[in-house]
């Protein structure tokens, strides 16, 4: 699994003009799923992002979690994040998940990143997505397992 964290001060996602998903201050995280990821990978993913320290504290300095700040965040299915670019000018995505693997494992971690207790909300998997991010800081994170 692959991810993208983006700190927020406010995120959306828009399917056909409708707005799917909206936060204010949290996380827009981007999910990419490998054909290799499964369960175990995503708790692992969903509770080290649950508890990572990256928002502000008084003093400014990031000790704070998104649940230490009330926040909430975004999950969006991003198989872009498995293109291999080494040959040619087209990327390939042979490296990312098919969708019957891919699908449910978002939705698990959606799921999970909500028990660790982040209210999450998801993207339309397979949709065209148009995504509002307003990054915070600029902070952004790749985490991989």
């Amino acid at each position: 699994m692959r991810v993208v964290i983006q700190r927020v001060t406010r995120a959306s996602v828009t399917v056909d003009g409708q707005v799917v998903a909206a936060i204010g201050p949290g996380l827009m995280i981007l999910l990419g799923i490998g054909p290799e990821d499964d369960e175990e990978k995503a708790k692992y993913l969903a509770h080290k992002i649950a508890n990572q320290r990256i928002f502000g504290d008084a003093e400014g300095k990031m000790n704070l979690s998104v649940q230490d700040i009330g926040g909430e965040a975004i999950v969006v299915s991003q198989f872009t994040l498995y293109a291999d670019t080494k040959k040619g000018h087209r990327p390939s995505y042979v490296k990312a998940a098919p969708p019957e693997i891919a699908s449910p494992l978002v939705g698990r971690f959606v799921a999970m990143l909500n028990e660790n207790g982040v209210p999450t909300r998801s993207g339309i998997f397979g949709a065209h997505m148009l995504l509002e991010i307003l990054n915070d800081g600029p902070v952004t994170i790749v985490m991989e397992r």
